[in-house]
């Protein structure tokens, strides 16, 4: 089992990593800057995860991942000339595949620790979203997080899965890939379908009304 955790966890960054250099590329940033996006965005949401569990930093303890970042933003940089003509679609389907698959593992990893169920939950949710609102800072680009895309909603989604598969006794293979399925299908249901989340907004009154 712990292996398949550490291989879909290499998975997740090498999806991350590839996402925070696609953008980079749109943004035409040099060698240096896909680096630098494509490492925030893979393992920022595990680094603040494993802080705030006071355990240690998941990339300091094995460093294959730092290699496993840099591979996958020089392979981005070789073979992917034009990122300009990547649909924009492609860098949402690809940061929707980290995004399932770290919520879920950051709240098996939460729960392993002996976090309460909520916290798991909501740590699994920032191991998902935080790596892609620190690209989008750095890019100067409202995070995904902060608009009215299903975004922490599906973190939560697998999440909440994950901990409802475990306490009906799934196999624990079983709850990992079934709930990584659910945060996943709601992900890109979401994009497909361009469904939203209503958005609150403050209408001021025109002045011509105002007494």
């Amino acid at each position: 089992m712990l292996e398949l955790l550490y291989w879909l966890d290499l998975f997740g960054v090498i999806v991350f990593a590839f996402s925070g250099a696609l953008m980079a590329g749109r943004y035409q940033l040099d060698p240096f800057g896909v680096a630098v996006l494509s490492a925030v965005t893979a393992i920022g949401g595990g680094t603040i995860r494993d802080v705030i569990l006071q355990t240690p930093v998941f990339w300091v303890k094995n460093p294959i991942y730092l290699y496993v970042i840099l591979a996958t933003a020089a392979l981005t940089i070789i073979f992917i000339r034009c990122p300009k003509r990547i649909p924009k679609r492609f860098l949402l389907v690809s940061d929707a595949f980290g995004l399932a698959l770290f919520a879920v593992l950051g709240t098996e990893k939460a729960l392993s620790l002996g976090a309460a169920v909520p916290v798991a939950i909501l740590l699994g949710m920032v191991t998902g979203v935080a790596g892609g609102m620190i690209r989008d800072v750095l890019c100067n680009v409202i995070p995904m997080i902060l608009r009215q895309e299903i975004y922490a909603t599906a973190a939560i989604l697998g999440g909440a899965l994950f901990t409802l598969f475990t306490y009906i006794e799934l196999p624990q293979h079983f709850a990992i890939v079934g709930a990584i399925l659910g945060a996943l299908a709601l992900r890109l249901a979401a994009i497909y379908w361009r469904v939203t989340l209503p958005a609150f907004e403050i209408i001021e009154p025109d002045e011509g009304t105002k007494k």
